[in-house]
C-alpha cells in the first residue's frame, strides 16, 4: 500500500515558519561572522574582509583561510548535524531527552575510534567516519533495546548513561594501555571545532548533507509515528522500517560530526528542546520536514554561540586550548537539570526489592563466607602484583626484618590494599544510605553526581596545589560533594524524591562536573593532567597510610551510626508516612543520613579516585542475600563493596603488569552489565 500523509490537521509551512527560519539564518550568519574575527593572531574584521575579497596580505589570508573559515564551517556542519539528529531521535523514540549523548552514540563512536587508534592502524577520514558510525549505531541500538518500546524518560537516560560509562571506561583503559598510539584522543573526546584547513570539512560535508536530505525525505513517515504505532500502520507506514532507517541516518550524521570535531555534548538534546516551545506558536514546525532543518539551525547557533562566548570571556590562548564541547556540555547539563524538574515522574525503571527475611543462620553463614572471601582477597592483594611475595615475607615485614626490596614493595602495596578496602566499604555504605533515604533502588553516589562533585573538588586541588596532603584533598573532595549533593537532593526534595527527577537531576549534575573536570585537565600542565587522569580512573597508585586515615575514620563513625540507627533506616526506606506516625523527624533523619553518605563518598574519592557502581551493586546484592533489614544489609554491603574494589584493584595492577588499570575502570566494566540487568528486569 502506498504511504499516505497524516490527515491535514496542520497548516503547511507558513509565514511564521519562514520568519523563524529567516531569523535563525540571520543569527547563525552573525555568529559566523563574529566567530571568524576571533583568534590568537592579530587579524580583525577588516583583515578578514580583505582576505575574503582577495585584498589581504599573505599572512592574514593564510590565517583566515587555513584556520578561521574551516573552524566556522565545521561549527556550522556539526551544529546542523547534531540538531537534526536529536530532533529525529526524539521523534522516533517519543522521548524528549533522546539525543546522540543520552543514546550513547558519542560513547560508542569514541570506543570504536579508540580501538582503531590502539591497534595502530592508519585510516582515512572516510574510514574513521565509518568506524565511528558502526560504534555509534551499535550503542544506540543497545540503548533503545534496553529502554524498551515505552522508552520512558528515566529508563532511556539511565540505559544511555550506564552504557556510556562502561564504554568510556573501556576507552580510557585503552588510552592508559596504549598512550603513544592514542595520544590526543582524550583531548579530541572533549569536542573541538578547530580545524587545520578545509580537508576534513570537505570530506564530511557530503555525508552530512546526504544524511540530512535523507532525514527530510523520511519526515512524513516520522510525522505518522507521532500518531501511535497502530495509527501509523493504518496509514500504511512501515513502523519498524521507519524507526530503523531514522536511527541509522541519525547515527550516520552524528558519526560524521564526531569524526570532524569530536563529541560536542548536548547540542542534540538542547536544539530540538528549544524548537519545541516555538512549535506551539508556529504550527508548521510540528511537521518534521520543517522541524529538522530548523533544529539544525538552532544547533549551529548553539555551537557557534558557545565558541564565540568562550573566545569573548577568555584570552585568545585559553580559547584555543579549551574545547568547544566543554562549554556545550556545561550548558547542556544545566539544560538537562531544568528539563528534569519539569518532567513528571516516570516508571521506577527497576522493581522494588522483594520483602523476604532469611533466617539468622543464613545471615551468619553469609557474613562468615563474605568475611573469608574478603580476607582471602586482601591477602592476595598484598602478595600478588608485578612481583609475587610469600606470607613469610609479610611476617618478616611486620617485624621489621624484611629485605630492602621486599620492604619497598610492601610499603607501597599494603596502603593500596587498605585504601581499596576502605573505599569500597565506604561507597557501599554510602549507596545503602542513599537508596534507603530516597527509596530509590537506582540511587548511587556516581549516578547522582555526588562522586563527580567530590572528584571535581579533588581535581581542582590536585591541579592547582600539586603538593596538597591527604586531609586537604579529602576536604576539597567533601566540599565538592557537599555542593553537588545540595543541588541534587535539594532540587529532588521538592517533588518528594521522585525517582525520575532525582536520577535525571543527578545525571545532569554528573555531566556538568565531568565537563568541568575536563576543563581543568585541559588547562593544566601535562604532569598534573596525567596525575589527574590516573587518579580519576580509580587508581590506588601511590597511596600511603596517611591517605587511608580520612576514609577509615569516617567509615568507622558512619558504620556505628548506621547500625545504631538501623530501625530508623528501616522505617525511612518504607514510605514517608510511617515514620511521621511513629513520631520521627523525617526531614532531620534524612538530612543526617545524606550528610553521612556525602562524607563517605568524598573520603572514598579522596582515597581511591572515582570508582563507580559499587554503591549500586553492593546494596542490591546485600538485600538479595540477607533481606531488607539494615542491621543485616549494612555489614553485608560493606563486605561486598570492600571485596569488589579490592579484587578490581588487584586485577588492574596484576593482569597486565607492569602496566596498570585503575580499579574504577574495572568496576565500571563489571557494574555496567549489572546496571543493565536491573533495567532489563524492570521491563518484565
Amino acid at each position: 500500500m502506498a504511504v499516505t500523509a497524516p490527515p491535514r490537521t496542520l497548516a503547511a509551512p507558513s509565514f511564521g515558519a519562514v520568519g523563524v527560519t529567516a531569523g535563525l539564518v540571520l543569527l547563525v550568519a552573525v555568529l559566523a561572522v563574529v566567530d571568524i574575527t576571533y583568534g590568537t593572531a592579530d587579524v580583525g574584521a577588516r583583515q578578514v574582509w580583505q582576505a575574503l575579497t582577495g585584498q589581504a596580505e599573505a599572512g592574514d589570508a593564510s590565517v583566515v583561510v587555513a584556520s578561521r573559515l574551516p573552524r566556522m564551517v565545521a561549527g556550522l556542519l556539526v551544529g546542523v548535524a547534531l540538531g537534526a539528529a536529536g530532533a529525529v531521535l526524539q521523534a522516533v523514540s517519543r522521548n524528549v531527552l533522546a539525543s546522540p549523548d543520552t543514546l550513547a552514540v558519542n560513547a560508542g563512536s569514541y570506543l570504536a575510534l579508540g580501538v582503531l587508534a590502539a591497534t595502530g592502524a592508519t585510516a582515512s577520514v572516510f574510514a574513521s567516519s565509518a568506524v565511528a558510525f558502526v560504534g555509534g549505531l551499535a550503542a544506540a541500538a543497545v540503548v533503545l533495546g534496553l529502554a524498551g518500546r515505552a522508552a520512558t524518560t528515566v529508563r532511556l537516560v539511565l540505559a544511555g548513561s550506564a552504557l556510556a560509562l562502561g564504554l568510556n571506561a573501556v576507552t580510557e583503559s585503552l588510552i592508559l594501555l596504549f598512550p603513544e598510539q592514542t595520544e590526543g584522543l582524550y583531548q579530541w573526546n572533549q569536542g573541538s571545532i578547530a580545524q587545520n584547513g578545509f580537508a576534513g570539512v570537505a570530506r564530511m560535508a557530503p555525508i552530512v548533507v546526504a544524511a540530512l536530505i535523507g532525514l527530510i525525505l523520511l519526515a512524513r513517515r516520522v510525522d505518522g509515528l507521532a500518531l501511535g504505532d497502530d495509527a501509523a500502520r493504518g496509514l500504511g507506514i512501515p513502523v519498524r522500517g521507519t524507526r530503523v532507517t531514522a536511527v541509522v541516518l541519525a547515527a550516520l550524521i552524528s558519526a560524521a560530526a564526531v569524526t570532524l570535531a569530536g563529541p560536542i555534548g548536548f547540542v542534540g538534546l538542547c536544539a530540538p528542546a528549544l524548537v519545541r516551545p516555538v512549535a506551539r506558536r508556529v504550527r508548521a514546525l510540528v511537521r518534521h520536514r520543517v522541524r529538522i532543518p530548523v533544529a539544525g539551525l538552532v544547533g549551529a547557533a548553539l555551537v557557534l554561540g558557545s565558541d564565540v562566548l568562550l573566545r569573548a570571556v577568555t584570552s585568545a590562548q585559553v580559547a584555543v586550548t579549551v574545547p568547544t564541547g566543554v562549554v556545550t556540555s556545561v550548558v547542556g547539563a544545566v539544560f538537562l537539570v531544568v528539563m528534569a524538574l519539569r518532567l513528571r515522574d516516570g516508571d521506577a525503571a527497576a522493581p522494588p526489592d522483594r520483602l523476604r527475611i532469611p533466617s539468622r543462620k543464613v545471615f551468619a553463614v553469609t557474613v562468615v563466607a563474605l568475611a573469608a572471601v574478603l580476607a582471602g582477597t586482601a591477602v592476595a592483594g598484598v602478595l600478588l602484583g608485578d612481583s609475587t611475595l610469600l606470607l613469610g615475607d609479610v611476617a618478616n615485614w611486620t617485624r621489621g626484618q624484611a629485605g630492602q626490596a621486599i620492604t619497598f614493595v610492601l610499603d607501597t602495596r599494603v596502603p593500596r590494599v587498605l585504601a581499596a578496602l576502605c573505599a569500597g566499604a565506604a561507597l557501599a555504605l554510602s549507596g545503602t544510605l542513599v537508596q534507603s533515604v530516597t527509596r530509590n533502588p537506582l540511587a548511587e553516589p556516581g549516578v547522582l553526581g555526588v562522586s563527580g562533585g567530590a572528584a571535581l573538588g579533588a581535581v581542582l586541588l590536585v591541579t592547582t596545589v600539586p603538593g596538597a596532603g591527604s586531609w586537604t584533598i579529602a576536604g576539597a573532595a567533601f566540599a565538592g560533594a557537599a555542593v553537588t549533593s545540595a543541588i541534587v537532593f535539594g532540587l529532588a526534595a521538592k517533588g518528594g524524591f521522585q525517582q525520575s527527577r532525582l536520577v535525571l537531576v543527578g545525571v545532569g549534575t554528573a555531566s556538568g562536573t565531568a565537563a568541568l573536570i575536563s576543563l581543568l585537565i585541559v588547562l593544566t600542565d601535562r604532569f598534573s593532567a596525567t596525575k589527574a587522569l590516573v587518579w580519576l580512573s580509580g587508581s590506588t597508585y601511590g597511596r600511603g597510610f596517611p591517605d587511608v586515615l580520612p576514609v577509615a575514620a569516617v567509615l568507622v563513625v558512619a558504620a556505628v551510626i548506621a547500625v545504631a540507627r538501623r530501625k530508623e533506616l528501616d522505617l525511612v526506606s518504607l514510605d514517608a508516612d510511617t515514620p511521621r506516625l511513629l513520631g520521627l523527624d523525617l526531614a532531620r533523619g534524612r538530612l543526617g543520613f545524606l550528610v553521612l553518605s556525602v562524607l563517605l563518598s568524598a573520603t572514598a574519592v579522596a582515597a581511591a579516585g572515582t570508582i563507580g557502581f559499587v554503591g549500586l551493586v553492593a546494596p542490591h546484592a546485600a538485600r538479595a542475600l540477607v533481606g531488607r533489614k539494615h542491621v543485616r544489609v549494612v555489614p553485608v554491603a560493606m563486605l561486598l563493596g570492600a571485596a569488589l574494589v579490592c579484587v578490581a584493584d588487584l586485577l588492574g595492577r596484576s593482569v597486565i603488569a607492569p602496566a596498570q588499570l585503575g580499579a574504577g575502570l574495572m568496576t565500571a566494566v563489571v557494574g555496567t552489565p549489572y546496571f543493565v540487568y536491573l533495567l532489563v528486569r524492570g521491563r518484565r
